[in-house]
């Protein structure tokens, strides 16, 4: 059975730092794309940034300088490192896994977590 399960959201204030975290497990981890997405309120679902199996990694621009996506495959754990948070990161954040190397699109992400909530109070 394939889980995700994301960890970690919270309440912060604007300029503060959160570390999402999603574990994996019910498939071959080291073999997937892991990514984060989030979707705020009355939005539609956005990529965040991903890393392969390689290492290699991809950002948004929205984020980029901001957050740092990495991947422990011994643990089988995703993290998300989020500084300088601003009002407008406030969403759900969701960890995907997928095998199609360096997409965006949610719909090519074949599994998914249930979320969890990032608040950024002003």
């Amino acid at each position: 059975q394939v889980e995700l399960v994301e960890s970690g959201g919270g309440l912060v204030q604007v300029g503060g730092s959160l570390r999402l975290s999603c574990a994996a497990s019910g498939f071959t981890f080291s073999a997937y794309g892991m990514a984060w997405f989030r979707q705020a309120s009355g939005k539609e679902r956005e990529f965040v940034g991903a890393v392969w199996g390689s290492g290699t990694t991809f950002s948004a621009d929205s984020v980029k300088g901001r957050f740092t996506i990495s991947r422990d495959n011994a643990a089988k754990t995703v993290y998300l490192q989020m500084s300088s948070l601003e009002p407008e990161d406030t969403a759900v954040y969701y960890c995907a896994a997928g095998v199609v190397f360096g997409t965006r699109a949610p719909g090519q992400y074949k599994y998914w977590g249930q979320g969890t909530q990032v608040t950024v109070s002003a």
